[in-house]
């Protein structure tokens, strides 16, 4: 399998190529009848849960703001329970750090749960370079391993391939096992896709699993799946690795508990998850199951730096992926159009400081501003301020065509002569409502075909924001 492609300079390019893709457009419009109505409705079952987030935001900033403290007692309870701690500053030293582990006892495959770090290191195609196999074992991580490509959503990772295809693929590698019969049901392909995997996790020398949180009172990992695959990735083998990154420690127990009311709800719509794992240390003596060795990569790879900064409100990620279920661009153009690891907003917001402006100075672009990212957020992350920062910053290291911000730069100079811009707003607002008179839209546009392209533009009607806004403080006196 190969590394994740870095393609996020290409955005407009992936989009193109995702609009003309009839199967991902199908995927993508079951999003919209299904993770924002489940949404909606759990939430509203749950008139405490804008409290919650409150209580969730306190407790990520208190931890952020005193995060090393939590990290050093995190390690002490781990090391107390049996179990290591290895510190990664870079990608590189979290790869070899789980290669050596898995070297020291002989390791020849690993099985894999669900991990986004796994995915930000490039881990899978470093340990097939050095002769380990990595199986996914999540549905969705499994169904795209056989496909050769990386996940277009941080929840549901498959989302954008069809029943059919997820059968084409089936039936192309299972016949090495003797699947045959080529499997169309829904059911029939998870039960196929079970079979296979049953003797993977038995024969697996490794367990690597992704951690929701650490928790520093007790030194345990948590994950939070919809299947039985992840507590079988960890307990089988005799080595268990859980990577994962600085900012998912918190305090206690009981502060977990607040976070998890939240998370499931946001993610997929449910009051809980079927599966709440948590791993404390290796097996105890007397214990039927569990790993002989417990190993836990926590790695920074940037992470530090954007502590006390305007960006510190991205560590309080807790990857739900609420902000992309919502999200129009994305719904548009699916994840792999961002061109790395995180899509969606998220990964608007936080791809450039993984990747440096230059290389993703396009997604921050790709938002209308709606602002549902940041209204459906569990952790009320304010992601349209940090993409406008982003945006900032892009305009000021003149990473930017030419022509673009020269645009912006007589935006502004409209923009700081209220008259100009009142009357040139009216004028705009006469003119495309004389053009789109007919049919209450416009299908085309000058200088605006990026938006007409996929969707036409509604003609304005009435009276300009300003006329509204003077009339209404007109009537107040």
């Amino acid at each position: 399998m190969s590394a994740f492609p870095v393609t996020s300079r290409n955005f407009r390019k992936n989009t193109a190529k995702a609009h003309a893709d009839e199967n991902l457009r199908k995927a993508l419009k079951r999003m919209e009848s299904g993770a924002i109505v489940r949404r909606a409705a759990v939430v509203a079952e749950l008139p405490e849960f804008d409290a919650l987030r409150d209580e969730a935001l306190a407790i990520k900033n208190h931890v952020l703001g005193n995060l090393d403290f939590y990290l050093e007692r995190f390690e002490a309870q781990v090391k107390a329970q049996g179990g290591h701690v290895h510190w990664c500053a870079t990608p590189r030293q979290a790869r070899e750090t789980i290669l050596s582990i898995c070297q020291a006892v002989g390791a020849r495959t690993a099985t894999k749960g669900k991990s986004m770090i796994a995915e930000e290191i490039a881990l899978n195609p470093f340990l097939e370079e050095n002769g380990i196999e990595p199986v996914e074992t999540d549905l969705g991580e499994y169904i795209i391993q056989l496909a050769d490509e990386p996940p277009s959503h941080i929840i549901g990772p498959a989302l954008h391939k069809t029943k059919e295809q997820v059968t084409e693929l089936f039936h192309q590698h299972h016949r090495k096992y003797g699947r045959e019969e080529r499997v169309t049901d829904p059911q029939a392909l998870v039960n196929e896709a079970r079979e296979i995997l049953r003797q993977k996790y038995i024969d697996a020398d490794v367990g690597i699993t992704g951690a929701n949180f650490l928790i520093a009172e007790t030194g345990s990992t948590i994950i939070v799946t919809n299947e039985g695959n992840g507590d079988l990735t960890q307990m089988l083998p005799r080595v268990h690795v859980v990577i994962t990154s600085i900012e998912k420690v918190v305090p206690t127990l009981e502060d977990v508990s607040t976070i998890l009311r939240v998370l499931a709800r946001s993610a997929t719509g449910q009051e809980f998850s079927s599966y709440t794992t948590f791993s404390t240390g290796p097996k105890r003596a007397g214990d039927l199951d569990g790993p002989e060795q417990f190993h836990v990569v926590l790695l920074d790879n940037g992470r530090s730096d954007l502590l006390g900064t305007e960006m510190q409100d991205l560590l309080r990620c807790i990857r739900c992926g609420a902000c992309m279920n919502h999200c129009p661009v994305y719904h548009s153009v699916g994840g792999h159009a961002y061109g790395w690891v995180y899509p969606g907003p998220i990964g608007a917001a936080l791809d450039p400081h993984f990747l440096g402006i230059e290389e993703a100075q396009h997604l921050p672009n790709a938002s209308t501003f709606c602002g549902r990212c940041e209204s459906v957020c569990p952790m009320r992350i304010p992601l349209p301020d940090i993409m406008r920062h982003w945006r900032e910053r892009a305009f000021e290291s003149a990473v930017t065509p030419p022509q673009q911000r020269f645009g912006i730069r007589l935006w502004a100079w409209v923009a700081m002569r209220p008259a100009l811009y009142r009357a040139g707003a009216r004028l705009a607002m006469r003119l495309l409502a004389w053009l789109g008179r007919r049919e209450g839209r416009l299908s085309s546009l000058p200088f605006a075909g990026g938006w007409t392209a996929g969707r036409d533009l509604p003609a304005p009607q009435g009276r300009t924001f300003q006329e509204l806004w003077a009339a209404r403080r007109g009537a107040r006196k």
